[in-house]
Order: C-alpha cells, then structure tokens, then sequence
C-alpha cells in the first residue's frame, strides 16, 4: 500500500518546527518513522502535511547532569542501547531497550517517537513511568515541562498541543547499587508486549527495602504504578515469599480485553511480571 499524498517539510531547527505547526493544519511529525510509516501505509491516518525532524539540530543527545539523565527527543534506540552512560547510571532502560522490536527497527525508532506514539504496551512508555521522567515541549509561545504521569492524555494520546514538540525527556537517576529488572510476555521476540513489569529497589545493609517503584504496562490506555505493591513491601526485608504476596493485588488492576488476550490474563501476567521484575531486581542489588 502506499501512503495517501501530503505536503513534506524538512526544517532544520526547533523554531522552524514550531512555525509550521502553527501555520499548518491536520499535520505529523516523522522522527523515526517505525508506527508513522505502516500508518500512513494503512491509512490510518491521513496527515495533509508531514514534518521531518531528521535534519533538526539539537535534538538529539545522552548525558547525565545532577543525578539526571537527560535525553534529546531524536536519540536513536540504538545509541541508548550501547551508551554507556545509559547502561552503568539507568540499567532499567538498557535492560527494556534490548526488548524494544528489532535491531533493525532499533536503528531508525526515537526515544520521543516511542513517547508520544504512546503505545500502551511500549517498553520505554512504561521506563518513562517507572522512573518518573520529566518531557520538555517546546510550543510558539513557551517551553515547559510535563511530568510524565500527566503526559498521557487518553489512548495513544499525549498530553501536548497541536503546536508543540518535545525536545528532550529527563530521567532521574537512582542511587548506585540499586536493583532493577524489566520483563514482558509477548507472543514473539520482537512483538509488543502483552504485558510488561518494571521494578526497582534500593535496600539497606540488613536487606531491608528502603524504596521501590513497580510498573505494568499494557493492561490499559498507559503503564501502571502499582503503589500498592511499592507500600506493601517498602520497611520490609526482601523475600520471594514477600514478593509473591505482595503482588497479588496486580490481581485487582483495571485492564482490557482484545483480541491478543483477554483482561482476566492480563492481570494474570501483571500479577506473574511483576513478582518475576522484583525477584530479579532484588538480585540485582549491590
């Protein structure tokens, strides 16, 4: 199939960007191309005009700054998946960024593309909520920032204007010596998740959980944190038994129903993930 026709634009800085959204309706904007191609292929959506951001300047980044790691909305999956700086400071998302498709899709998709496409079942949607990251967006009259909870606004719908683009995520950092683990069930390696559990931890020297973040992703419109479990088992020693427990409240999760899986598997998988994520996490810990 082919695309239905439009008008491309190939700015090279923000501000460009920011003056053709303003000036043109019913537009989209192509980062790495990996959903907006098979969409427009499809039909799904029918754009009058498309903006590239491959040649915009600026936008695309890895660094750490203050306990933060700071991300440009263009940086290739590939270049986080072999940074360093990703891989020894942020563990969680090199561990979630192996499960993202293919090395081939890998090299062309976006960390900005995979947040504002929003796909429920996305492994750096649901790394972005694990670690309560921060998108900057940069729009005609401001630039401001949205904590990443807020971001999603509905299904596959970020919480952005139509004359705004994000510019860069930040992601605060745990301390040294925590433990992480990231784990999804999808039907192939490759494929989107059915659903997928983030978990960190940070304990004390007699093994005792001084923090913890818990997040399932797929069992509805945006990855979940479960603050029950991450109550549950914070003050407690860490244990497999505490874990198993602890995670039966998954159990209760709103979740939906589709032709991959019915809801009542998704909770499930959501209640079977999250406990694995821990148990691994908790091995993890230094």
């Amino acid at each position: 199939m082919k695309p239905p026709p439009f008008s491309y634009h190939d700015p090279e800085t923000v501000a460009d960007v920011v003056g053709l959204l303003g000036s043109r309706e019913n537009t989209k904007l192509l980062a790495g191309g990996q959903s907006l191609m098979p969409m427009l292929n499809m039909r799904f959506v029918l754009p009058d005009h498309v903006i590239d951001l491959n040649r915009v300047k600026g936008l695309a980044y890895i660094r750490e700054a203050g306990g933060v790691l700071e991300v440009g909305a263009m940086t290739r999956q590939r270049d986080l998946e072999f940074d360093d700086v990703v891989r020894t400071r942020c563990p969680l998302m090199h561990d979630a960024i192996l499960q993202v498709g293919h090395r081939q899709t890998r090299n062309r998709g976006t960390l900005g593309g995979s947040l504002c496409h929003l796909d429920p079942s996305a492994e750096l949607v649901a790394v972005a909520t694990a670690l309560d990251a921060t998108v900057s967006v940069t729009g005609a009259k401001r630039r401001r920032e949205i904590a990443f909870a807020d971001f999603p606004a509905g299904y596959m719908t970020p919480a952005i204007q139509l004359d705004e683009l994000l510019t860069g995520v930040r992601f605060p950092l745990w301390a040294q010596g925590h433990g992480c683990a990231f784990v999804e069930f999808a039907r192939r390696h490759g494929d989107f998740a059915i659903v997928s559990a983030a978990a960190l931890i940070e304990e004390d020297g007699a093994g005792r959980i001084t923090r913890a973040s818990v997040t399932v992703g797929g069992t509805g419109p945006a990855p979940v944190r479960v603050r029950e479990v991450e109550h549950a088992i914070t003050g407690n020693v860490a244990s497999d038994a505490l874990f198993r427990d602890a995670c039966e409240s998954c159990r209760k999760l709103d979740a939906m129903g589709d032709v991959h899986a019915p809801a009542s598997y998704r909770r499930h998988l959501a209640t079977v993930l999250s406990r694995r994520a821990l148990e691994k996490a908790h091995a993890r810990v230094k």
